[in-house]
């Protein structure tokens, strides 16, 4: 029996219409994740913007460097819990991973970097121009340049990603999130390095980790 009660679960998780989830309900016996699969193949998951979706469920990935010189832990979040036991979304998680573990990210996105970092490097930025002889106009737009590639550096979304450069992390997330119908989030991370912080000679890890994925 499709009761009012499995019928509002299924819109919940899904954000497809009432009567879909009803139908999508009685044509797999009541069975919700086979259902979420039938609204998925008619293409009524993609009704509404996924991207303005809520996404509450999801899993946290880990990422250990051979060796154990680099892990990473990080938080992705989608919209139900059929995706997140999903392998292709898992391995999106890997991937994401082991991206922060190569890339070292301090962000996830430009928003989140303070606005006080954002000044001081503009300041930093055009006395370094000013010094190299350019004048205070040609400064400015050279700082503008210079904090754009800042961001490449320090924020996720920005980077280049690990395993594709031609692409960058944003728009890996925008192709999964249309291959896999649900919106997906980067939620946070940590990345922790093996003697961080303390006096030893410098290996490049984040170098050997993308040889690594170049030679996968």
């Amino acid at each position: 029996m499709i009761t009012a009660e499995l019928v509002k679960d299924l819109r919940e998780k899904t954000g497809a219409g009432m009567m879909d989830c009803k139908k999508a309900l009685t044509e797999t016996n009541g069975d919700v994740e086979k259902a979420i699969i039938f609204l998925r193949e008619k293409g009524l998951l993609a009704a509404t913007k996924k991207s303005g979706r809520i996404a509450a469920e999801g899993v946290v990935g880990s990422y250990i460097h051979m060796g154990g010189k680099i892990g990473v832990l990080v938080e992705v979040n989608c919209e139900t819990d059929f995706v997140a036991k999903n392998e292709d979304f898992l391995a999106f998680v890997k991937d994401v991973a082991m991206h922060i573990a190569a890339a070292n990210p301090t962000y996830i996105t430009k928003e989140e970097v303070p606005a006080e970092v954002i000044e001081n490097e503009k300041t930093i930025l055009k006395h370094q121009a000013m010094n190299e002889g350019k004048p205070e106009n040609i400064a400015e737009k050279m700082v503008e340049g210079r904090i754009t590639k800042m961001y490449k550096d320090i924020c996720l979304l920005e980077q280049p990603f690990v395993k594709n450069p031609d692409f960058t992390v944003a728009d890996y997330v925008k192709e999964k999130i249309a291959t896999i119908g649900e919106n997906i989030v980067i939620r946070r991370f940590a990345r922790y390095q093996m003697g961080e912080g303390l006096e030893k000679k410098t290996e490049n890890f984040a170098e050997e980790i993308a040889k690594q994925v170049s030679n996968s």
